[in-house]
């Protein structure tokens, strides 16, 4: 299957480091994270920070429980880190987080989100009809949460 890439911008009125450390703090995943898809986190507190880190967490999809194993692949206080799934559903789940100053005082937040499902055709026909729709779900609802909490 190939490389899907989904690509979300926005613009939050706090500084960078603010907005930084809310979201290198792994335990505001789950405020990130809508009520459908019933995240939690397994890796006992307190959890782990920067580059080398690894989180285990479990989500419930359609209703099927899957864990999920991510590795903090890259982390440069104040500017970006990149998490890539190393266990889970995806053959390919690469998210680089992009931090920049805007003129005005506030942050510019770009989500980069490099993704491939396994699974042959049965992945193909999955990706096709859901996967893609869900992943953009995830991100309207996380633009949501970040503008009541920073706005």
């Amino acid at each position: 299957m190939r490389e899907e890439l989904f690509i979300a911008v926005q613009d939050l009125p706090a500084p960078r480091d603010r907005v930084f450390a809310f979201f290198s703090d792994p335990a505001n995943l789950e405020a990130l994270t809508p009520g459908w898809l019933a995240f939690e986190v397994l890796t006992p507190a307190p959890l782990p920070r920067g580059e080398g880190a690894v989180f285990d967490y479990r989500i419930r999809l359609r209703g099927l429980p899957i864990r999920w194993r991510t590795l903090i692949e890259s982390f440069v206080p104040g500017e970006r880190f990149v998490d890539r799934q190393i266990a889970g559903p995806y053959a390919l789940w690469h998210h680089t987080h992009r931090f920049e100053d805007l003129p005005d005082g506030g942050t510019r937040m770009t989500d980069q989100v490099r993704y491939r499902l396994g699974w042959g055709l049965l992945g193909r026909v999955i990706a096709a009809l859901w996967v893609r729709h869900d992943v953009e779900r995830i991100f309207a609802y996380r633009r949501k949460v970040l503008a009541e909490r920073f706005g």
